[in-house]
């Protein structure tokens, strides 16, 4: 055991009337929702970046947090993982997530990078061994280090091509060699500052070409997870070529990749691309690509991804909603891709916020499982759209133009609006939260 969480206990659930700041009012693991127990609807994981690899900084300021495992070297690794693997104990979470680059050290080669990922996962499949925690989902940092500066997969240099490749070889066999359920592709770099000196056909098909190599690779060794894209619109570039989700379906089917890979919807990363979060969800599901979510939210004063911890049970109802709409995660679950704020200097506040926001989530899926059970909001979903339901709606859709035209003329269909009575439904949702 290190030292840092010391005196901190395990966290368990207590009820909304327990006593003290380390309890779980909400998320009762065991509890059971629409027949399933709720640790297994959240699946909840802890983005290992922002937990132990964020050092406090942001846009105007640098580091303000010091932990003792900061350092270059595989010892610092080492203990940045055994106080991880304690944390994830104390909160009693199903998974964790890291990027090569938060585990590992950095190295002067890729050669020595690729030494010292192998060497910290074996560390972590032994602290696995005596753990409950599994690995939600892998995935390569190809976006910090100056050689990303413009792209990965979309550099206009070959061997950062050929760099970023081998790199997310080596990080999809360590998700393999872990069990990961899933294997994420983050392309925050990927896009363009100014379209002056930027060939958007070429990087678009590199693109293609690169994701399709993870794809082919990943049937090769025999991963059984899902591969997954994370859309987000802009920030760090002017504009990244996987905006939103309507915009990476479109390159899926660009390049033939709609049935292999699926999406990591972030709720932060829906704002900045002007939707919600639960339109992002939506419209995934409905195209069959919902895969996974990164579960945060933005600052509303502020226009960039401030990745704070969610503490809305309205806007957790809407998302979960849109989740047991779609059938539930899979392999899939709900990444606190959150970390703690600049001035949260204590040990206690990385569980602590954990805490509210796993109670934020719980409290959510209970309200959309309630809604979902009692069917009114389905019920006026369908009612809007019975017409279509119908022989002469369906007749409407394999007709002709000039048919159609004929019916309005001989019916004198004169169309009379009818109210979409969103406040009504609006105020049916808060029924449940």
């Amino acid at each position: 055991m290190t030292a840092f969480f010391q005196d901190i206990p395990k966290v368990t659930y207590q009820g909304p009337d327990g006593e003290g700041d380390f309890i779980y009012r909400h998320y009762d693991p065991d509890a059971l929702v629409l027949g399933k127990r709720m640790e297994d609807h959240l699946r909840f994981s802890v983005a290992y970046w922002h937990s132990f690899a964020w050092t406090g900084g942001d846009p105007f300021g640098g580091q303000t947090l010091e932990r003792p495992w900061f350092g270059d070297g595989m010892a610092e690794a080492k203990l940045k993982a055994d106080v991880a693997f304690e944390m994830f104990d104390i909160l009693g979470v199903p998974f964790f997530c890291f990027h090569d680059a938060d585990a590992r050290p950095e190295g002067a080669t890729f050669a020595e990078n690729k030494r010292n990922l192998e060497e910290i996962t074996e560390y972590f499949a032994a602290k696995m061994e005596s753990s409950k925690t599994r690995l939600l989902w892998g995935t390569a940092n190809l976006f910090s280090h100056r050689r990303f500066m413009a792209g990965a997969a979309t550099n206009p240099d070959p061997d950062v091509f050929a760099w970023s490749a081998a790199t997310v070889k080596t990080c999809l066999e360590a998700t393999h060699r872990l069990g990961g359920a899933n294997y994420v592709l983050w392309g925050g770099r990927e896009g363009y500052e100014t379209l002056l000196n930027t060939d958007l056909k070429r990087e678009a098909d590199h693109a293609g070409r690169f994701l399709s190599m993870v794809v082919e690779h990943k049937h090769k060794i025999g991963f059984q997870g899902q591969i997954l894209i994370e859309p987000k619109p802009q920030e760090p570039t002017k504009h990244q070529y996987d905006f939103d989700v309507a915009t990476v379906y479109g390159f899926l089917k660009r390049y033939g990749l709609e049935n292999e890979v699926k999406l990591n919807i972030e709720q932060g990363h829906a704002l900045l691309a002007g939707h919600s979060f639960e339109h992002e969800l939506a419209l995934a599901a409905s195209l069959g690509i919902l895969g996974s979510i990164d579960m945060n939210r933005n600052d509303v004063q502020s226009g960039w991804d401030t990745d704070q911890f969610p503490n809305n049970p309205l806007e957790a109802t809407l998302a979960y909603y849109e989740v047991l709409k779609a059938g539930g995660f899979t392999q899939g679950g709900t990444n606190f891709d959150a970390h703690i704020r600049r001035q949260s200097l204590d040990p206690a506040d990385l569980i602590l916020s954990h805490v509210g926001a796993m109670d934020t989530c719980a409290r959510g899926l209970v309200a959309a499982a309630a809604l979902l059970e009692n069917g009114a909001l389905e019920e006026a979903r369908a009612a809007r759209y019975a017409g279509w339901d119908g022989e002469e709606g369906k007749a409407l859709l394999s007709s002709s133009l000039e048919a159609i035209e004929a019916k309005v003329l001989a019916e004198n269909i004169i169309p009379e609006p009818r109210s979409g009575r969103q406040e009504r439904l609006e105020n049916l949702i808060n029924r449940f939260i």
